[in-house]
């Protein structure tokens, strides 16, 4: 990978903006290499119970689980890949990195999987095994202020793949979800937040915690898989 999706994807002066620890986990991963780190979440899922039949269902592809837990260890694991979205022939394959978040729940280990890629369109993440849930992503680095070079994505768009075909979502029922990563050099250790919301109905899901994070030669999947 010469490039990572986001490189291409992005503004060169936005990225620029990148504080210089995080332009390792925005950047590409070499060949033989892979993107590891540790630490732990403050919170992960949503207390509202009624909400978590619809998040078992989603943890069945591994994008989303039906817990509401506080501390819980995990890893994430970055890959270089490549994904070609749906199934028509002849579709090229897109440059990405695949994640692989794997949380440490009192009920047992669970991982998360999802596929940035760079589309024309801009920055597309692909929710999990089968990608049939993708979000286009507005991208932001902040000049200044308390997240002075920290990067912020924003869901412009969520569409849903059934039957070889793609629905996208009214904006009136469509789900936000912002992605906030930046990194805390006092603790040494780089801070993510994620909050999925819906119209009228406000937080459905969320998680944030901190973790140190390293490109490294790639010795085979670790965890979860």
């Amino acid at each position: 990978m010469t490039r990572s999706p986001y490189q291409l994807s992005t503004p060169p002066d936005v990225l620029a903006r990148l504080h210089p620890r995080l332009r390792t986990y925005f950047g590409p991963i070499p060949p033989g290499h892979v993107g590891r780190g540790e630490g732990v979440f403050d919170v992960v899922g949503t207390p509202r119970r009624w909400l978590w039949p619809l998040l078992a269902w989603f943890a069945r592809d591994a994008v989303m689980f039906p817990v509401w837990e506080r501390d819980v260890p995990f890893r994430v694991e970055n890959r270089p890949a490549r994904v070609r979205r749906g199934s028509t022939p002849g579709q090229e394959e897109r440059v990405a990195v695949r994640a692989y978040r794997t949380f440490r729940f009192r009920s047992g280990t669970r991982t998360m999987v999802d596929a940035i890629t760079a589309e024309p369109e801009g920055l597309v993440d692909h929710l999990g095994h089968r990608g049939r849930v993708s979000a286009l992503l507005r991208t932001e680095v902040d000049a200044d202020g308390p997240d002075t070079g920290a990067l912020r994505l924003v869901s412009t768009r969520v569409t849903f793949r059934a039957l070889g075909r793609e629905l996208r979502l009214p904006a009136l029922i469509a789900p936000r979800v912002t992605l906030v990563e930046r990194f805390d050099d006092d603790a040494d250790r780089q801070r993510v937040s994620l909050v999925l919301t819906a119209p009228l109905i406000g937080t459905l899901y969320r998680y944030e915690g901190a973790f140190r994070y390293a490109v490294v030669p790639d010795t085979g999947p670790e965890g979860g898989r």
